[in-house]
């Protein structure tokens, strides 16, 4: 079902919703998809594009929290207990609503010292068992000869032993993408490059918001019973909207990636180093055919385009040279982004990564429900929960409880793993199947009848995106601006920042030919791609 900008546009200046959600990341869109699933009328804002900031930035896990268990088990600590709990039955449930971008990964974590067998060995295993019926596989014990067979990449010096466990793994901005599909065929009115700028209250409470167009300037007042404000890092900001004198919640921390060639570590395993020399791990997982690797944790300014410093690839590369052989050097770094956690702040503690991933909800004197912290992993069940609390608060007309928890997204409801062989036996190439079935799941085919009308062709030697997944971003996905398809329907520029340039002309030409752009709007366009690829993505 196409999404149309512009019947949504005037959609928004007419109509009376029950609840409006600010925010066009994972909770945003889970938010907006749980009220629309219980009959709500609703309508949805993003600034930017959907999962243009945190959500798109993620290390690509679905997971309880290896990290988060090793503090609750060291530190008594009941709150990164029930992160890891949480974490756990919900990747559950997303591996079944979402299997096209949702699946399992296996990892390992070689080990350098004695002591440190029996400690990860045991953490591993209580991971397994908290995960109890919901588990995907066991994890196991690895000699050193198996590790060598299996992983002849890693640094064998003083290598001890290994453990392999499972996780999952997912591609965060497809998923983002089947949420929106998926509350907008359940007639949720969502919306980018729309900005909430303002409040207008009766009584002292919120009856309208001020919304700005960021593509035309234009501004209007979309009225709403409730507003949700899940505006990930920058949710603070919306809340000084609604009462300037407002402390602020959260704290931030910068969680840099570097992408390499999957030369490094060819087969589809990732790996986990249980320790960096400030107390961190990092991951090294098969992302895409590359290799993805991190991430820092860094107090950072909340800003919408984190850089990113030498310093932080030289630290996530240093690392790597203890672990890989032949080790990855600057020049092999492809592309290098940073993401913003929104962290729930804490007297007393003196650094980002001794706070507690969890997620709070507050109900401000106007009405505003705000959503603060949290994780991908917990998007679902911290909108559930947001939705819950304004169906109570201002007795709105549900159909029921939440039942996102078995509802499949767009994408899966008619999905099949093999039917990447037809895809295959209509002429597509293997590597263009496989992502086609795995970004678009059972609306595959529509990409290949794109590809049949003259849009088939490679956009990037060496990658499988092609020409259809442009005219297509841009017909049923809500593509507006190029980077928005260079950055997140597909993920080149994460990926290859030098193949993304490099397209970038030809991405250009499809958007302008489909939607009739100005020369004006072409030039626009073009300075936008400048400025994000060749900065802060």
């Amino acid at each position: 079902m196409p999404i149309e900008r512009e019947v949504m546009l005037a959609a928004l200046r007419e109509e009376e919703y029950d609840l409006l959600v600010i925010g066009g990341g994972a909770t945003g869109c889970g938010v907006a998809l749980d009220a629309a699933s219980r009959g709500l009328k609703v309508a949805q804002l993003e600034r930017y594009d959907f999962a243009e900031g945190t959500s798109g930035r993620s290390t690509k896990l679905i997971h309880g929290g290896v990290r988060y268990l090793e503090k609750a088990l060291r530190n008594f600590d009941y709150a990164q207990m029930k992160l890891v709990l949480e974490g756990l039955s919900e990747r559950a449930k997303l591996l079944k609503i979402a299997p096209h971008v949702v699946h399992t990964v296996p990892l390992i974590t070689p080990l350098y010292r004695w002591l440190q067998i029996p400690y990860i060995w045991l953490g591993l295993k209580i991971y397994d068992l908290l995960a109890g019926k919901k588990g995907i596989s066991k994890s196991s014990f690895l000699s050193v000869a198996r590790l060598r067979r299996t992983f002849p990449e890693l640094d064998a010096r003083g290598l001890k032993a290994g453990v392999l466990y499972y996780d999952g793994q997912f591609n965060d901005i497809r998923m983002v993408v089947a949420l929106v599909q998926t509350a907008a065929q359940h007639g949720a009115t969502c919306v980018n490059y729309t900005e909430a700028v303002g409040f207008d209250k009766k009584e002292g409470s919120i009856v309208s918001t001020r919304v700005r167009d960021n593509i035309t300037g234009e501004i209007f007042a979309v009225r709403s019973k409730c507003v949700i404000n899940a505006a990930g890092p920058f949710a603070d900001n919306i809340c000084h909207l609604d009462e300037p004198a407002n402390e602020p919640v959260l704290s931030a921390s910068t969680g840099v990636h570097i992408v390499i060639d999957k030369r490094f570590m060819p087969r589809n395993t990732g790996m986990l180093i249980p320790k960096t020399e400030d107390g961190r791990i990092l991951f090294a997982i098969p992302w895409e055919h590359h290799l993805l690797i991190g991430s820092t944790d860094t107090p950072a300014e909340i800003v919408d385009h984190p850089p990113v410093s030498e310093g932080e690839i030289d630290y996530i590369l240093r690392h790597m040279d203890c672990y890989l052989e032949p080790s990855p050097t600057r020049n092999d770094v492809k592309s290098a982004w940073s993401g913003i956690r929104p962290l729930i702040s804490a007297a007393g503690h003196e650094s980002t990564q001794s706070l507690v991933r969890g997620y709070k909800i507050d109900i401000s004197p106007s009405g505003l429900i705000s959503v603060f912290g949290g994780k991908w992993t917990s998007y679902r069940l911290m909108a559930e929960k947001a939705v819950d609390t304004a169906i109570k608060r201002f007795s709105l007309p549900s159909e029921g409880p939440s039942e996102t928890d078995m509802l499949t997204l767009a994408g899966s409801e008619n999905y099949h793993k093999d039917a990447i062989k037809s895809l295959v036996g209509e002429g597509l190439g293997l590597d263009i199947a496989e992502h086609l079935h795995g970004a678009y799941g059972d609306k595959a085919s529509t990409l290949l009848r794109l590809s049949r009308r003259g849009l088939g062709k490679r956009l990037a030697e060496g990658h499988p995106y092609i020409e259809a997944e442009v005219v297509y971003g841009v017909r049923e996905e809500l593509v507006i601006r190029a980077v928005d398809f260079l950055c997140r329907r597909i993920p080149l520029a994460l990926l290859d920042i030098e193949a993304a340039k490099s397209v970038a002309p030809r991405v250009i030409e499809l958007m302008a030919s489909e939607s009739s752009w100005s020369e004006e709007r072409i030039a626009s366009e073009e300075e936008l791609v400048r400025e994000r690829l060749f900065g802060a993505l």
